[in-house]
């Protein structure tokens, strides 16, 4: 048996010395590794040094030489033999393979037609989605560059589906979720000063074990592990259990979904009418408190929003309401809201809310406690920032305004020219002809999917990069098989990590697979914007070019910064890290006056004036609390729960070998409470239907205490596969909850996701089990007659 990497020198990139085969670098969204080819086959190893690598690069190897894989390009036969327009054959129709020639000149043509004929506005550049751990070879940025570059600009969008509501909500409240939440409190604080934690839907491990630009060192664990050994408490709020790790020693409150608000707002209630509430802190740095005070007490509108009110929403005794308010009112407490919560219809208020709990605690700007955002819901929160720049391929600069929130793409294809509120602004859906995606797939992060294939057979055509057969390439126009990570090279590095890595080429790319820059080269060439989109680079002097950034900030700082050269041969590069010193949350408590936070008052705005201002029935000026409408009923009794899974991020490598281990025959785990499974006569590992008016999917059960009662758990990424493509209400085979979640926005303000719940009912299925046809590519039909062809007989 060969060795593993010894880690030699300060990089672990090695070289095993009894076979003289290299161990190379590499990073992914979930981590950095090491890998190499033994036998004919990709082995990878966690980078040397991570305490806790995350099992999801168990997906890694398995994904060369996939059947799976797009291996040339190909086109939908209706578009290319009939020409552009919408098509309600989209997701049923044949694809055939083309040349390359042949359909980077079609494609080029069709740019340009839509361009001069309708605008840039009518081009939409999605390619929203987690591409690549690289700076360079990431596909929204080449796309993007590519379309200010080659095209004269792209509708956008703005926001994101993981967290559109609490971002729009930071900025007005607290400041951006770049400044305010990825800093201020780190895990380190966690370990070192929390007494109690206050976690409202938890922080998964799962979760915090991805993010942008790769994780060198996963920390999470450790350092609730170390918190708890301290003796600091941690409260669970939500309806799954195991959203807290085992090292957290956690308690549990369970609560339905939706029901946060209610509960904060009752716990603010209680510190108000026993005067535990810091008087002091909220006169000095916050505006608008006595305006949430008369929403509480019942003086705007006659409610009283008690621990007894809030009982009624979550189902908790008031007394532990009353109870957890009372003890978060002693020592450091942290409140966490992860982005599950405002991934649902009002998400903008539990975020609001828990700012408001953690300033009438106050101990907002102190180590480790106050308030953070999704800390845990993602591997770059609780980090400290990194100290230098990181370069990024330059996207050049979109002439057109026309902008939509990203979760509402559905809308604007199916109302074009409606209007919209979004963040204040009356705002109208463009006409949009063509959209591009790269490095993104809609089918999988998209709700009610049932509607997105209605509004996609509205396009002209549909344009998407893809290393694989997702379900977005089988409703595409154009398919480009482009490369994935390990085919190619890059630099792997984020913000918040403070490591760089040297992405080595671990494979080489299947059959004609392309990586997106030198797609979009050939592109821009045919539109005359070659040399501005290349910029006279080969790929490998984009790499040494964008680490020349990096590399001068080192140097000016009189660290250490090797060449280029040097560092790809090391394989990765320390960074350094500014100091764990609160940043602007802990200056502003120092001196509001001298370091005001970026808010419009400059303080923390429990009441907004800005967002009271816009009017908006759905979002009023202050934390509110709003009744889901997406409920269990007679019908659809259950609530589920579309969460993040823990074997994949999100859709990518769901062929993988960890991923597929955790399946059961072959479909996706849905888990559930053993008296719900009881009432259905569904036991342990039984294959359900799980379904309401939007649609249906197959699953396979698990049935846990460790869930609430009336609650079921699906989580997201099981690649779309309808048993009848052609049917108006989708039944997938293999258990993306997708079909049954609602595409509507979180509230007029924000236009955010809600996809993370919805009402279901679920029941046991004996009829023949359909086969799992995700994976299985459509077979090509060459050649295939062009519209030219059909022309000239």
């Amino acid at each position: 048996m060969s060795s593993e990497p010894t880690g030699s020198g300060p990089t672990g990139s090695g070289t095993d010395r009894s076979d003289g085969a290299h161990w190379r670098p590499h990073s992914t969204h979930w981590g950095a590794f090491r890998a190499r080819t033994e036998d004919g086959a990709l082995r990878v190893v966690p980078r040397p040094g991570d305490p806790d690598p995350s099992p999801i690069l168990g997906n890694v190897a398995s994904a060369v030489g996939h059947r799976a894989r797009v291996l040339r390009p190909a086109v939908r036969r209706g578009w290319w033999e009939d020409g552009p327009g919408p098509d309600d054959r989209r997701g049923t129709d044949d694809h055939v393979e083309v040349g390359w020639d042949e359909v980077l000149d079609r494609l080029a043509g069709e740019l340009a037609r839509v361009r001069d004929g309708f605008g840039p506005a009518a081009i939409y550049g999605g390619s929203y989605g987690w591409a690549s751990a690289g700076r360079f070879h990431h596909a929204q940025s080449q796309l993007h560059r590519f379309l200010n570059l080659a095209v004269g600009g792209y509708t956008r969008s703005v926001g994101s589906y993981s967290g559109a509501a609490a971002e729009v909500v930071l900025r007005h409240v607290l400041g951006p979720s770049e400044t305010v939440s990825k800093g201020p409190v780190t895990w380190d604080q966690v370990a070192a000063h929390t007494d109690t934690v206050l976690a409202f839907g938890g922080m998964a491990l799962k979760n915090s074990a991805v993010g942008g630009g790769g994780i060198s060192t996963h920390v999470e664990r450790d350092a609730m592990r170390a918190a708890a050994a301290r003796g600091a408490r941690f409260v669970l709020v939500g309806p799954l259990r195991d959203d807290l790790p085992a090292e957290a020693s956690a308690e549990w409150i369970a609560v339905p979904p939706g029901s946060d608000t209610a509960l904060v707002l009752g716990m603010l209630h209680t510190l108000v009418s026993e005067r535990l509430h810091d008087s002091a802190f909220l006169d000095r740095y916050c505006v608008g408190w006595d305006q949430l005070v008369r929403y509480l007490d019942g003086s705007a509108d006659g409610t009283v929003r008690d621990a007894a009110w809030a009982a009624g929403r979550t189902g908790l005794d008031p007394a532990t309401i009353t109870g957890l308010a009372r003890s978060a009112a002693r020592g450091r407490t942290l409140v966490t809201v992860a982005q599950s919560l405002q991934r649902a219809e009002f998400g903008e208020q539990p975020v609001w809310a828990a700012i408001a709990l953690a300033a009438a605690l106050g101990r907002i700007g102190l180590p480790g406690s106050g308030f953070v955002y999704g800390l845990g819901s993602i591997g770059h929160y609780g980090r400290r920032r990194v100290a230098v720049p990181i370069a990024a391929l330059p996207q050049g600069t979109n002439p057109v305004r026309s902008v939509i929130p990203v979760a509402r793409i559905a809308d604007m294809l199916l109302h074009p020219g409606e209007q919209f509120d979004h963040d204040g602004r009356r705002l109208r859906y463009p006409h949009v002809r063509l959209a591009y995606w790269a490095g993104g797939n809609p089918f999988h992060h998209h709700q009610d999917l049932g509607r997105l294939r209605r509004a996609v057979r509205r396009l002209d055509t549909l344009v998407v990069h893809e290393p694989a057969w997702t379900a977005t390439a089988r409703h595409a126009d154009v398919v480009l098989p482009s490369t994935w990570t390990i085919e190619r090279e890059d630099i792997g590095a984020g913000p918040f990590d403070p490591v760089m890595t040297a992405m080595h080429r671990l494979a080489d790319p299947p059959g004609e697979a392309r990586d997106d820059y030198t797609i979009f080269s050939a592109l821009a060439d045919r539109l005359g914007a070659g040399a501005a989109f290349t910029e006279g680079r080969t790929a490998r002097e984009w790499l040494a070019h964008l680490y020349g950034t990096t590399r001068a900030a080192l140097a000016a700082a009189g660290l250490p910064a090797p060449s280029f050269d040097r560092f790809w041969e090391d394989g990765e590069l320390a960074l350094p890290q500014l100091p764990d010193d609160g940043g602007i949350l802990a200056a502003f408590r120092a001196d509001p006056e001298s370091a005001p936070l970026p808010t419009p008052s400059g303080r923390i705005e429990i009441g907004s004036a800005t967002v009271a201002g816009f009017g908006l029935a759905d979002a009023p000026g202050h934390p509110a609390w709003f009744p889901p409408t997406d409920v269990p009923d007679a019908r659809h009794p259950l609530w589920l729960v579309a969460n993040q899974p823990a074997t994949r991020l999100h859709s990518q490598l769901d062929f993988g070998a960890h991923s597929a281990a955790r399946k059961v025959r072959g479909r996706e785990v849905l888990r559930m409470h053993p008296a719900d499974a009881a009432a259905r006569g569904v036991d342990d590992g039984d294959l359900v239907r799980v379904a309401n008016d939007r649609g249906a999917c197959l699953a396979a059960v698990a049935v846990t205490d460790r869930i609430l009662r009336g609650v079921v758990q699906l989580p997201t990424g099981a690649w779309f596969d309808p048993a009848d493509p052609a049917a108006p209400v989708p039944f997938c085979v293999h258990g993306n909850p997708n079909v049954l979640t609602r595409d509507v926005g979180t509230s007029s303000l924000a236009q955010g996701c809600t996809g993370q719940h919805t009402a279901v009912e679920v029941a046991r299925w004996d009829g023949p089990v359909p086969p799992v046809r995700a994976y299985e590519p459509p077979v090509p039909v060459r050649p295939a007659r062009s519209i030219v062809d059909r022309d000239r007989s």
